[in-house]
């Protein structure tokens, strides 16, 4: 009998940016991971959004048919919080999560759009690779823009072959379809949704994806935010905006750790990967269990590019 492999022990990060202020996240960004690190994380997960800001409640000036000046002014601040990938920002949340795999949530900046952005980088700072978010959701699509096929990595590490669905991606069937085929085994979910049922959600997939399912949601509260930021959740520092509710699922379902709702914390547990091959002996959903004579995906992981310079094919 082969011996086991030992375990993975990774951490999901629940807490709140400080919202427009991106060397001030990035700094509580290097503080968390080294509290992380000293409870022997290898991986570390922070919540979507986390360096950039998650715009709760706020409107951007915006009805349909119209914009104010104050709006633009607001989103002009919001997009000078956003990184460039390269850029100095990414260099700063690589030297501070240094030693760890860090998967994180970021507001990518790319000429005049933004997009709600995973990054995955190693124990050295090397990027490993970026997802944006395929599918924004409701008024989010006023201010990101939309991922394409190019950017649906999974990638493989010494933790374990790493993937992301960000927020409501994690409702897709055809993404999670396509992320089973590539052999996620780390499902990383950061999230703002601080729903109760969202944990429902975490248990599904893992159950599905027989995959550890690693959800990390902010905990962001009014005071986390510019004095001046206009939200629809009134001005109280203490009014809770999101809520938490991380957790750590394995292949079974079971919660490892959390959901937890008590505030900022770090959640820890020990993945057993081989806890995958004995899910999958009953059920793999791109495998056994797939029935490709009846059903079949294709998946577009092209580049989609609005100018492209040269000969047309």
């Amino acid at each position: 009998m082969n011996p086991p492999h030992p375990p993975v022990i990774a951490s999901v990060v629940q807490a709140g940016s400080i919202a427009f202020d991106t060397p001030a996240t990035i700094e509580k960004l290097g503080d968390i991971t080294a509290d992380a690190r000293s409870r022997g994380s290898e991986l570390v997960v922070f919540p979507e959004a986390f360096v950039g800001g998650y715009p709760k409640g706020h409107d951007f000036g915006t009805v349909v048919g119209s914009r104010t000046e104050d709006g633009r002014d607001w989103f002009r601040r919001y997009a000078e919080a956003a990184i460039t990938i390269p850029g100095p920002s990414l260099d700063a949340i690589a030297e501070a999560a240094a030693g760890v795999y860090l998967v994180a949530g970021v507001i990518e900046r790319e000429q005049g759009t933004l997009y709600c952005s995973v990054i995955f980088l190693g124990p050295d700072g090397r990027l490993l690779g970026v997802h944006r978010k395929l599918m924004p959701t409701a008024a989010e699509r006023l201010v990101w823009g939309f991922g394409d096929g190019s950017t649906m990595p999974v990638i493989n590490t010494p933790v374990g072959r790493l993937g992301a669905a960000i927020c409501w991606e994690n409702y897709m069937p055809l993404y999670r379809t396509a992320m089973y085929a590539k052999g996620v085994q780390v499902w990383c979910a950061p999230t703002v949704d601080d729903r109760d049922r969202w944990a429902s959600s975490m248990q599904h997939i893992a159950l599905e994806g027989r995959t550890f399912v690693l959800s990390a949601n902010q905990y962001a509260t009014r005071g986390d935010y510019p004095f001046d930021y206009d939200t629809a959740y009134g001005n109280d520092p203490d009014t809770v905006l999101i809520g938490g509710g991380s957790c750590i699922v394995d292949p079974h379902g079971r919660f490892l750790a959390g959901p937890d709702r008590s505030g900022e914390t770090i959640l820890t547990a020990e993945l057993d990967l081989g806890e995958i091959t004995r899910g999958t002996f009953d059920f793999d959903p791109v495998g056994h269990y797939a029935r490709p004579d009846v059903f079949r995906l294709t998946v577009d992981e092209n580049k989609k590019d609005p100018v492209v310079f040269g000969e047309i094919e």
